[in-house]
């Protein structure tokens, strides 16, 4: 099973620094036997909140072409964030590399999860992430939940760059502000 929680933080001297909203998508591959009923006894009686989804697969591809822009945002500032919460053309070039992600990911035959992202060639989905990063890079809620990872987690967003842009080639994608965005802060990708 595959798993991706809505929870995070960070780790200071005396105390853990987080936010869990008690909430988790969790599931298998596609075409695997279905772990739904076994999910669900794992879960029952907790105060999570528990999506079931039957491809995993395609939700964490699209997780990461959403996640990686994001990440490049904290390099671009050495992982303060409410540097960028006025910067609204940034914003949209985040919210343009991620539906280059997305388009990829589609046309190489990949279902686009969440469900609620389906329409990400539409304005209201645009206008859904510009709130979202106006709201979280303009609190702490930007350094709890994508900056504190991504400045300490470099080796993994570098890896995860790598096989995405991989993926985004060997499928023929075009994604030119993905690349204007990762080269912007290449000194923190390897």
């Amino acid at each position: 099973m595959f798993a991706f929680a809505s929870s995070a933080g960070h780790r200071e001297r005396e105390y853990v620094a987080s936010v869990d909203l008690k909430k988790i998508t969790i599931g298998q591959i596609a075409g695997a036997p279905s772990n739904e009923t076994l999910i669900g006894q794992i879960f029952d009686g907790t105060k999570y909140k528990v999506a079931y989804e039957p491809n995993m697969e395609d939700y964490l591809l699209c997780h990461a072409a959403f996640v990686l822009p994001v990440a490049f945002a904290c390099y671009k500032v050495d992982g303060d964030l409410k540097k960028l919460k006025g910067n609204t053309a940034y914003l949209n070039r985040l919210i343009d590399a991620n539906i280059e992600g997305y388009r990829a990911i589609k046309n190489a035959g990949h279902e686009i999860l969440p469900k609620d992202d389906a329409e990400f060639e539409g304005a209201a989905y645009r206008k859904t992430c510009l709130r979202f990063f106006k709201l979280m890079y303009a609190t702490s809620l930007g350094k709890i939940c994508a900056s504190d990872h991504a400045m300490n987690a470099t080796d993994e967003m570098s890896a995860l760059n790598r096989d995405l842009k991989a993926f985004f080639d060997e499928n023929g994608a075009k994604y030119p502000v993905w690349q204007e965005l990762e080269q912007e802060v290449a000194k923190y990708l390897k």
